[in-house]
C-alpha cells in the first residue's frame, strides 16, 4: 500500500505540471489583463508600469516560469484586482465552498441511495420507470435554469427563502439563517448529482440481487429487507465509492455555476469573478487547488477500495 500511494504521488506531480501549463497557456491566449483596466481616468504610463511591475511585459513563458518558481516557494501570487494575496482569498472563500459541497453530496447520497435501491428492487414496474424518468431529468435539467426557477417560485412567488447570499445582511447571520440560504443551493447542485447516480445504483444493486449467493440467502428463509439493506448494499459500496470519487470534479464544476446563480460567496464565484476580469493569479490558484483536490480525491477512493474490498491487492500495481 504505501509503494502504491508513494507511486501515485510520483506520478501526479507531472500530470499538475502539465496542467498548470495548459491553463496558462489558455489564459495567455484569451487575452492581456490590462485591457479590462483601460479607461479615460486610467494613463498609458500607469498601465505601463503596471505590466512592469506584474511581469506581463515578458513572453508568456517566462511569465509561466516565474508564476512556478514563486508558486515553489509557497507563493502563489497577488490578485489583479483586490490585491490580496491568493492564497488568503482561497482559504477565505473555502469554507463556504465546502459547506455548500459537503451538503449537496449527503443529500445527493440520500437520494441516490433511496431511489437506486428501490428501482432495483420494483425492476422494471410503474415506480421503477417513474425513478427513472426523474433522474434522466434531473441529469438534463441545467442547474442555472433549476436555480433561477427555484428562485422564481421560492423567492418571488412565495417569499419563503432567501435568493442570494450566505446570510441576511445586517441580521448579522446565525445557524438557521445559513441553512435557510443553503436550501435553494445545494437543492440545485444534490438534483444533478442524483439524477446521474441513481442509475448507478440501480444497476449495482440490480446486478447484485441476482447473484447466486443472495438467491441461497432468500431461500434459507432471510428476511428481505436484511437481504437486500445487509448483503447486497454492502457489496454495491464499491460503486457508492466509485460514485463519490467521480463526484468532487463535478461539484467543483457545477458549485461555479450554482454559486453565481445565488451570489454564494465560495470559490465559484471568486473564480468566475476572476475569469470575467482576467485575474491571472487567482484563476491560476484555484485550477492548482482543483487539481490537487481531484487528485488526492482519485488516490483517497482507490485506498478505500481496499478498505471495503480485502480482495483488492496494489501489490501487482505498485511493482508496475
Amino acid at each position: 500500500m504505501a509503494k502504491y500511494i508513494a507511486k501515485r504521488i510520483l506520478i501526479a506531480i507531472p500530470v499538475l505540471l502539465l496542467i498548470t501549463v495548459i491553463d496558462f497557456a489558455l489564459m495567455s491566449l484569451s487575452g492581456n489583463p490590462l485591457e479590462m483596466m483601460g479607461g479615460a481616468r486610467v494613463s498609458e504610463a500607469a498601465l505601463a508600469q503596471r505590466a512592469i511591475n506584474w511581469g506581463l511585459d515578458k513572453p508568456a513563458f517566462v511569465q509561466y516560469f516565474i508564476w512556478l518558481f514563486g508558486l515553489l516557494q509557497g507563493d502563489l501570487g497577488v490578485s489583479y484586482s483586490t490585491f490580496q494575496p491568493v492564497s488568503t482569498m482561497i482559504g477565505a472563500h473555502l469554507g463556504p465552498t465546502l459547506l455548500l459541497m459537503g451538503a449537496a453530496l449527503v443529500l445527493s447520497l440520500i437520494f441516490s441511495l433511496l431511489g437506486g435501491i428501490f428501482s432495483a428492487t420494483h425492476a422494471y414496474s410503474k415506480g421503477d420507470y417513474t425513478v427513472v424518468s426523474l433522474s434522466f431529468l434531473g441529469s438534463s435539467v441545467p442547474s442555472f435554469f433549476l436555480g433561477l426557477l427555484l428562485i422564481y417560485l421560492f423567492t418571488v412567488r412565495l417569499g419563503w427563502l432567501p435568493s442570494s447570499g450566505m446570510t441576511t445582511l445586517g441580521v448579522g447571520g446565525g445557524f438557521w439563517d445559513v441553512v435557510k440560504h443553503m436550501i435553494m443551493p445545494t437543492l440545485v447542485l444534490s438534483f444533478g448529482l442524483a439524477g446521474t447516480n441513481i442509475r448507478y445504483f440501480r444497476s449495482a444493486v440490480l446486478g447484485i440481487l441476482q447473484q447466486d449467493y443472495l438467491r441461497t440467502a432468500r431461500a434459507k428463509g432471510i428476511g428481505r429487507n436484511r437481504v437486500i439493506y445487509k448483503h447486497a448494499l454492502r457489496n454495491a459500496m464499491l460503486t457508492v465509492i466509485t460514485v463519490i470519487g467521480m463526484e468532487i470534479p463535478m461539484l467543483f464544476g457545477g458549485a461555479v455555476v450554482v454559486e453565481q446563480v445565488f451570489s454564494w460567496p465560495g470559490l465559484g464565484l471568486m473564480t468566475m469573478n476572476a475569469i470575467t476580469s482576467r485575474d491571472y493569479p487567482v484563476i491560476m490558484g484555484v485550477c492548482l487547488f482543483t487539481a490537487v483536490v481531484v487528485l488526492v480525491g482519485n488516490l483517497i477512493t482507490d485506498i478505500l477500495y481496499a478498505v471495503v474490498d480485502p480482495t483488492i491487492s496494489f501489490q501487482k500495481e505498485a511493482r508496475a
